[in-house]
């Protein structure tokens, strides 16, 4: 077949679905988003029936992927690596029931937090879970490896994990396509006791795990994605994983890399090609994006002949993502230094949207905040995040999905009062509301505004499980009825809306005000489509 050019998401995304994919199951986060994105767009995955409506959230994602699996279909759960932390449970004792039909699991990490609180490293997920995982280094190997991943995942009967990063996801490059296979028949299991995780299964099941470790390494060991290439110069062996890999090779255009590489895209570690390299070469430099996760482990706990280098020791920076710079730096070889960066693609601060709605929710904000003084406004995940810079300077904390609320719960009962939680439509639906049932439940006296602009902004506009019944979820959940205020945040009802705020700022209790507008970005391409329609 003809190569197709996609971004490194697409290429899992499309890998997937020619490797017979059931269902894809996600919240939506970038890195990760258009996978998801792109399987909800293709004409195979309508044809195929593919399941592609977002998740709640990636604890649910993962859930559902499980449960899946169980019926025998191929299935693949995907999110951020931030997400992994919020599907820890289900993706942990995943390792622990295994699979049936294939299970994926596609966590996209973001070096240098583009847009992200962290730089954390999936790869410490999957070997915590003792699953085998892949790291492509190019669009080629990531629909590779999706595409045979399930495959490899029914046979060792488990989970695996594809590990991505920021620039090969964000990337784009030709791929060429595999003949597509069809999908599983639906086939339940039948073993009563590998997915009921009582304490007597569970502790065969881990057995049974552990058992596999050295088949997952004989894998990794004659994987073609690993390859050892020997070299001349064996002053330097360099081992390289995924796309840092890709840094190393573009030292060396034209011309043949002197020293040994040792390339690692599947795990777990081939354990007898870094001892090759350990053994042969005077020293090793150890070149992966995200955290010294393979460099800790080549040097063990002691490293007493110091000949290991990376990222650990200071030859390459720790934090951030790496390029072929860097890496010639710490190769001793000569940086490409390239034309100035234009001024007018200089970096600019982000902002929020003009006739972004949370702009006139956060004008209300501080108007009622005014006499409390600083210091009490507690917010989340989202775009409104942006809430914490100039002019605003409306918010004091961002931590995790769902945080606010509860940020805001523990600072009440630590009395300091008022104490806001600031939190969006998605947000809540994903993480707020089992933090509000707490409040409830204590009749913690909060006020939590759910700035409802009807879409997950943050991502692009992805439907919110909340649209149209957020004041419902809150009557629900507890809050009383009188304390659920729905507002339209307009410059033009500014005052009226400080004036409700204010008033349930002095409220003893729980209460939740709702500021709804659409999205201006989604309203603007609803609008655009409507005209084309005409």
């Amino acid at each position: 077949m003809s190569k197709t050019l996609l971004l490194g998401v697409e290429a899992i995304a499309q890998g997937a679905l020619d490797g017979g994919l059931s269902g894809v199951y996600a919240y939506p986060g970038t890195p990760s988003t258009e996978i998801t994105e792109f399987i909800q767009q293709s004409k195979q995955a309508v044809e195929g029936n593919v399941h592609r409506i977002w998740a709640g959230n990636e604890k649910t994602a993962m859930e559902s992927a499980i449960g899946m699996s169980y019926a025998g279909k191929r299935a693949m759960v995907c999110m951020k690596h931030v997400g992994l932390n919020v599907a820890a449970d289900p993706f942990m004792n995943s390792s622990i029931t295994g699979a049936h039909g294939g299970l994926v699991v596609v966590v996209a990490d973001d070096p240098s937090m583009h847009s992200s609180q962290d730089e954390q490293d999936s790869r410490y997920y999957s070997k915590f879970a003792l699953i085998p995982t892949f790291e492509p280094s190019n669009q080629q190997e990531a629909y590779d490896m999706a595409y045979e991943a399930f495959e490899f995942s029914e046979k060792y009967k488990t989970p695996v994990l594809i590990r991505v990063t920021t620039r090969l996801a964000h990337s784009r490059a030709g791929v060429e396509r595999k003949t597509a296979k069809p999908q599983n028949a639906l086939n339940p299991n039948t073993d009563p006791k590998k997915f009921i995780l009582l304490p007597a299964n569970a502790r065969n099941h881990y057995r049974a795990l552990l058992a596999k470790q050295k088949d997952f390494e004989n894998e990794a060991f004659n994987s073609k994605y690993n390859k050892f290439v020997d070299g001349t110069d064996k002053k330097v062996g360099i081992i390289a994983s995924g796309i840092a890999y890709n840094y190393v090779m573009e030292n060396y255009v034209g011309t043949k890399c002197p020293h040994p590489i040792l390339k690692i895209s599947q795990y777990p570690l081939p354990s007898a090609l870094i001892a090759k390299m350990v053994d042969e070469c005077e020293s090793v430099i150890v070149i992966e994006e995200g955290y010294p996760f393979i460099e800790e482990q080549v040097r063990g706990i002691l490293n007493r002949t110091g000949n290991i280098k990376g990222r650990m020791d200071g030859t390459l920076p720790r934090d951030g993502e790496l390029n072929p710079n860097l890496v010639a730096r710490a190769l001793g070889l000569k940086e490409q230094i390239g034309s100035p960066v234009p001024s007018i693609v200089v970096p600019r601060p982000p902002a929020l949207c003009n006739g972004c709605p949370h702009v006139d929710s956060y004008l209300a904000l501080n108007q009622a905040m005014e006499k409390y003084g600083p210091g009490k406004v507690f917010a989340d995940i989202g775009c409104y995040t942006l809430g914490a810079l100039p002019p605003y300077n409306a918010i004091y904390s961002t931590v995790d999905m769902g945080a606010s609320i509860t940020m805001a719960k523990g600072a009440a009962d630590a009395g300091l009062l008022p104490a806001v939680a600031v939190i969006g439509d998605s947000t809540f639906t994903h993480s707020g509301m089992t933090s509000l049932l707490d409040a409830i439940y204590e009749h913690t006296p909060i006020t939590v505004l759910i700035l409802d602009n009807s879409t997950t902004g943050m991502t692009g506009g992805q439907d919110s499980h909340a649209l149209g019944v957020l004041g419902n979820i809150c009557k629900g959940l507890g809050v009383e009825e009188e304390h659920i205020r729905i507002i339209k945040p307009l410059k033009a009802n500014q005052d009226e809306n400080a004036r409700i705020i204010t008033e349930e700022l002095e409220y003893q209790g729980v209460s939740v005000i709702i500021p709804t507008r659409e999205c201006i970005q989604t309203l603007n391409r609803r609008m655009k489509a409507k005209a084309a329609k005409k």
